[in-house]
């Protein structure tokens, strides 16, 4: 548990050190409030792009839909740099087990762009979950298991 918190802290480089590793050092969160701001930020990002979404469905809502939406994915997606912090996050974003789940895409057609929207919303939920130890795995034995 310990190697855990550390890694998740970003202490596992012993080497680390000079300004960015003051910085790492002053800036370090407990576990506990990593998780709460990160489901807080999280929240408040999917809330803020499902408003979008439904302004894309309005007469000339297209432009609060831009602003929205794109402002939803912000904020969800810097929620991950509480779990990891924003220089490891963005270092292990390419990583092949992320790689899908950052290449949803969105395009002009509504229905085509709500399918996206939707899809987005789930890969950065399973992207977010890949920063949580183990979170993956229970999601997956909770769907296997109402599934079965």
């Amino acid at each position: 548990m310990d190697k855990l918190r550390r890694v998740l802290n970003g202490e596992e480089d012993e080497n680390e050190s000079g300004l960015v590793g003051q910085i790492v050092e002053g800036s370090t969160l407990s576990w506990g409030t990593r998780l709460k701001s990160f489901v807080a930020c999280f929240i408040f990002g999917i809330l803020c792009s499902i408003l979008g979404t439904v302004f894309l469905w309005l007469k000339n809502g297209l432009i609060l839909f831009a602003v929205f939406y794109t402002l939803g994915n912000i904020c969800a997606l810097c929620s991950t740099c509480f779990l990891m912090g924003p220089l490891k996050q963005l270092k292990r974003m390419f990583n092949p087990a992320r790689a899908i789940a950052t290449s949803v895409m969105l395009w002009k057609n509504k229905p085509l762009a709500l399918l996206f929207c939707v899809l987005q919303f789930l890969s950065l939920t399973w992207y977010s979950l890949s920063y949580i130890p183990y979170a993956r795995d229970m999601v997956k034995k909770c769907f296997t298991s109402c599934l079965a």
